[in-house]
């Protein structure tokens, strides 16, 4: 039988499986604290649990999470991780200090397969989807990287891959991330879910009763260029993906994360930004305006600055908060766009 893997858990599973292994649901608890809390991997090192339930732990469960393979460190502070997996493959996530603010991007796939034009990881193509233990995982290790009075504050699911389209695993994953009693304990407004609009996820999410904020891959504010972009908008054009986000429920002072990559004479002109606006009229919305990122092989170019900042007036004349938001990590390719990593010999 194949042992189990603690780290990808729920804290109340944690529990069941002490009371299987005839403990009491409080060593379940324990368990959780010194994996999610502590982040210690070792079983021999939970010294507070009783060593003949560290055995039986032993034969039935693992604690294994993806440990970094490389770490690159930016000239702004950033540093990319690169996590090799199990069956040698490798995801990334890119560690971003901010002020006080120190924010992870976590991958939730190896590769992806929706193929958008302007995004280097779509290149790859779709590998496997992540467990659970592989996604918390890269949020524990990047905490052990860190000196001991700093800690990840925010965590956003913007790495490589789609994370609705692994709905199982992302869901999990934010309830460990979320619990607020067992499990890593962050708080759901620190938590930013991104996609390229998958409606049928966009609504299973907003049953979920989870509260972490919504980020939508836009990028146009028109069917015909954002096809063109983004081949998912074949499936959910803008139509079904406006409706799903009027009915996405949100706490007091939520919105919706618009991310826009502008693209040089694609969708950047004012023409553009007016029909965004439009497009986001009676929205709880913010956008963040994101300058392209370079990769070699790229069909794009950057606008410049000046066209940039003619957008994002056209959007405040409008009474929709925008940011432009300047990635971090771009000389060392983990800006956002440029997650690629080589797939195992």
């Amino acid at each position: 039988m194949s042992r189990v893997n603690l780290a990808g858990l729920l804290p109340s599973e944690l529990e069941d499986l002490a009371v299987e292994l005839g403990a009491s649901r409080y060593r379940g608890r324990q368990l959780a604290a010194w994996v999610y809390r502590k982040g210690v991997f070792d079983l021999e090192a939970m010294t507070d649990l009783p060593k003949d339930f560290r055995e039986r732990l032993t034969e039935r469960a693992v604690i294994e999470v993806p440990e970094p393979e490389r770490v690159t460190v930016s000239q702004d502070g950033s540093r990319k991780l690169v996590f090799l997996l199990a069956d040698g493959r490798r995801v990334s996530a890119v560690l971003m200090p901010d002020d006080d603010r120190m924010t992870l991007c976590v991958s939730t796939q190896v590769g992806c397969g929706f193929e958008c034009r302007f995004c280097l990881t779509g290149v790859m193509g779709f590998e496997r989807n992540l467990t659970p233990a592989e996604i918390v995982g890269q949020v524990l290790a990047a905490n052990r990287l860190l000196a001991p009075a700093q800690r990840v504050t925010h965590v956003v699911f913007m790495g490589m891959g789609e994370p609705l389209a692994n709905y199982g695993a992302l869901v999990t994953s934010l309830r460990i991330l979320t619990d607020a009693r067992l499990g890593v304990g962050y708080s759901p407004r620190r938590i930013t879910v991104s996609t390229v609009g998958l409606v049928p996820g966009i609504e299973k999410l907003g049953r979920e009763g989870l509260r972490v904020n919504l980020a939508i891959s836009l990028h146009a504010a028109t069917d015909e260029v954002r096809t063109r972009l983004m081949p998912v908008n074949r499936a959910f054009g803008l139509a079904a993906l406006m409706a799903a986000l009027r009915r996405y429920p949100l706490a007091p002072r939520q919105r919706i994360f618009f991310e826009y990559v502008l693209l040089d004479g694609v969708n950047d002109s004012p023409e553009d930004a007016r029909q965004l606006a439009r497009l986001l009229r009676g929205l709880r919305a913010k956008v963040n305006l994101i300058p392209f990122n370079d990769w070699d092989g790229a069909e794009f170019r950057r606008p410049p600055l000046p066209r940039i900042l003619a957008f994002q007036s056209v959007l405040l004349d409008a009474g929709i908060t925008t940011t432009v938001r300047w990635s971090k990590g771009e000389d060392i390719g983990a800006a956002c766009g440029q997650l690629r990593e080589p797939v195992p010999a």
